[in-house]
């Protein structure tokens, strides 16, 4: 039998995916910190309350 039980190869996973969504969700952090991007950011907030119908 390998060396790699359950055990070991769940622990390897569980760490694995809690690094890669970790920098998944740090890169959506400084994707919408990123100071060139707030202008854009402004005007998409604004959209709800502009008056203008989109037809």
């Amino acid at each position: 039998m390998s060396g790699l039980s359950y055990e070991t190869v769940a622990r390897f996973a569980q760490q694995g995916g809690l690094i890669y969504f970790g920098l998944i969700f740090l890169a959506g952090v400084l994707y919408a910190l990123k100071p060139s991007k707030k202008a854009e950011f402004q005007h998409a907030a604004r959209i709800p309350l502009d008056d203008e119908e989109l037809v």
